[in-house]
Parts: structure tokens; C-alpha cells; sequence
């Protein structure tokens, strides 16, 4: 059973539609709000993906469908995924970014769907297997909290949904571990129980975005180029400045007896900036288009934890909001590999602020985008 104190004790059993992914834990969040007694129907959305792997999803839905005796609806989304999701994502590498793909996909495909269709089925809740919490304290906007366990936490994944979100979401694996989600799953004989979890970007077969983007865009994005140090010296080339992100060590191609680790990326001149390890040292970050959870941009400067890409512990520093949609944040000590085009996502304590995109870092060294 789960904790007293779990997000399903803090709601009342509903009608709830739960995103199926065809992975253990969306198979494992439905199973939990079934067994409290929520009257749980899935949803599985189709995406672009190649005809196998998509064919493993759906077979896998269909198993967990027949596991839980749950109804589940099919939904194509594979044109309005391919416009919202896949064209940024390819157009954001060439011009120099590093874009998270699922940041985007929740707010613009899975959240928004899931709620439109929940309003058209007349149902009162959604319900995904993310590692985050959601609290609504009495009128108050809902919140977003971090999971509790801190190797699969998951809210900067999260943090661009809003309050029409929010407030109708619940997290079922938020206050367990993902052993204890495990456990769960084994003593449920959940199908998915032995499958391994994916780590790949759900689009990009095998994980080879450069791959993906020059099926995408045709090999004439593959420009040879300079790699040039700080100092404007050239030290190497390239065959594409969108084969490279921020940080990045192997394939420069470069004899050197110290490392060289790309710094920046100059779409426009076709160029690789490099420089070494502690050149990617940056104490100041600009974002933009910050959504703040409540809907209340804040003024003036207060003190905050900042998070600049998934897996990174959060570094304390002062966020100040510079208009409606920009922030800056300036941390207490310098972070390392800060990249243009990741979120910055801001919490007080544990509790989600808000985020937005990076277009600017500072400190040790200076890179604009945008």
C-alpha cells in the first residue's frame, strides 16, 4: 500500500485518465488508482516512431489493458507531434541549441491532449507515471513538488504545464521510490514488470540525433567548418556545427595534450568554439519564455535554487525576474557546461517555481542565442 500521507489519500477517488506509454510506470501509476478504487480508463497517444517500436508500444498497452481490465482509447497524434515537437527540435540544432524534446512534448502534446480529452469523455482527472508531486493547498494554485525519490525526480520535465494541468492532475509515484515502484509492479504482476526502461529520446531511432537530423534535413546540413579556440585560433574543423553540443569532449578531432570541450556554437559562421574544462564555468544565466506555475511573475530579486539540466543538483543562487517572460539567475557558485536551449527550472526548497529556456550565459564566458 502506499503512504498515509500520498497524493491519492489527499484526493478523493474519481474517474481518472491515465496516459499509457506502454512503459512499467504509466502500467504501474493506473494500477495504483484502480486498486484505490478511481475508475481509471487509459490513453495511449500515437507517435512518430519506427513501425516496430511503435508496434511494441501499442502490443504492450494491449497487455497492460488486458492486466488491469481497463478500457483504453487510441489517439493519432503523429502530425501535430511531428509540427509542435520533432520540427522545433531539428530547426533548435541548427541553430546552435541543445533543445529537451520532453520538456516540450508535455506541455504541447501529452498534458494538453490528455486534459482535452478527459473534458470530452466528461472524466474529472489525468494521471501519468512521473516521478513529481502535486499539492493543492486550500485556495491556493496548485503546485509542483519535487519526487521524492531524487535519482528518478522528474519535475523539469514538468514545469512549463499550467494551473489548467495542475489542477487536475495527480502522480500516483510521487512519494514512492522507484525500488518500492518495483516492488509494487512485481506484486501486481504488472506486464511490463521486466521490460527495461528506455533512456532514448522516444522519436530518434537509436539515439542518434545527428542521424535524425540529417535524414530530416538532407546531407547538405553537413558543411565542413572551423573549430576555432576562444581567441578566434583555428584549431581543427568540422563537418556540421549541429553535430556538437556544449561540453562535449570526443569527436573534436583535436591533438592536444590538455582536452578541448566545445563552449559554443556559431550557426551562422559554421563554427565550433572550444575551449578547456574550466572555461564552461558560469556563475549568470538569462532565460526566456519563464512560465511561473502560479501565474504571477514575481519583481525584484529573491533567493532560489536553480536546476540547468536534468540530473543536475540544483545551485543556489538569487532569481529576479526581468520582464513577464525573462529571468536571470546568478548562482552562489559557478556551474559547469550551462547550454543554450536546456531549461532553467527555479524552486523554492522543493517546490517548482517555474522555467524557461537559456539564451544566455555568463561569467566565465559569455554566449548569447537569440
Amino acid at each position: 500500500m502506499l503512504p498515509e500521507d500520498s497524493q491519492l489519500m489527499s484526493t478523493s477517488p474519481s474517474s481518472v485518465l491515465v496516459a499509457l506509454s506502454g512503459g512499467g510506470d504509466s502500467a504501474l501509476a493506473a494500477a495504483l488508482l484502480k486498486e484505490q478504487g478511481w475508475r481509471v480508463k487509459g490513453l495511449h497517444f500515437l507517435l512518430p516512431a519506427p513501425a516496430i517500436k511503435k508496434t511494441e508500444r501499442q502490443n504492450s498497452v494491449r497487455r497492460i489493458e488486458e492486466r488491469l481490465k481497463i478500457p483504453v482509447s487510441y489517439v493519432h497524434l503523429e502530425d501535430v507531434f511531428t509540427q509542435k515537437v520533432i520540427e522545433p527540435f531539428v530547426e533548435a540544432y541548427l541553430q546552435g541549441l541543445t533543445p529537451n524534446p520532453c520538456v516540450v512534448c508535455n506541455q504541447r502534446i501529452k498534458f494538453d491532449h490528455l486534459v482535452r480529452q478527459a473534458d470530452e469523455e466528461g472524466i474529472a482527472f489525468v494521471a501519468t507515471g512521473h516521478y513529481a508531486v502535486i499539492k493543492r493547498p486550500e485556495d491556493s494554485p496548485a503546485e509542483l513538488w519535487r519526487g521524492t525519490d531524487q535519482s528518478k525526480e522528474q519535475s523539469y520535465f514538468l514545469h512549463r504545464l499550467q494551473q489548467r494541468h495542475l489542477m487536475r492532475m495527480v502522480l500516483p509515484l510521487g512519494e514512492i521510490t522507484k525500488k518500492e515502484a518495483r516492488r509494487l509492479a512485481l506484486r501486481m504482476k504488472l506486464p511490463t514488470v521486466s521490460e527495461p526502461e528506455s533512456q532514448e529520446i522516444c522519436f530518434v531511432p537509436g539515439n542518434d540525433y545527428r542521424l535524425f537530423l540529417e535524414k530530416s534535413k538532407g546531407m547538405g546540413i553537413a558543411q565542413r567548418g572551423k573549430i576555432v579556440t576562444r581567441a578566434g585560433e583555428p584549431v581543427g574543423e568540422h563537418l556540421g556545427a549541429y553535430r556538437f553540443t556544449i561540453g562535449q569532449r570526443h569527436g573534436l578531432g583535436i591533438a592536444s595534450p590538455e582536452p578541448y570541450y566545445v563552449m559554443e556554437i556559431r550557426p551562422e559562421e559554421n563554427e565550433v568554439v572550444v575551449g578547456r574544462k574550466q572555461d564552461l564555468f558560469s556563475t549568470r544565466v538569462e532565460a526566456e519564455s519563464f512560465t511561473w506555475l502560479d501565474g504571477k511573475p514575481k519583481e525584484g530579486r529573491a533567493r532560489a535554487l536553480a536546476q540547468i539540466r536534468y540530473r543536475h543538483v540544483p545551485g543556489a543562487g538569487w532569481l529576479e525576474g526581468v520582464s513577464t517572460e525573462d529571468v536571470r539567475f546568478e548562482f552562489e557558485e559557478p556551474q559547469w557546461g550551462i547550454t543554450p536551449g536546456q531549461a532553467l527550472v527555479c524552486y523554492e526548497g522543493e517546490r517548482v517555481l517555474g522555467g524557461g529556456w537559456i539564451k544566455k550565459v555568463q561569467g566565465a564566458r559569455d554566449t548569447v542565442h537569440g
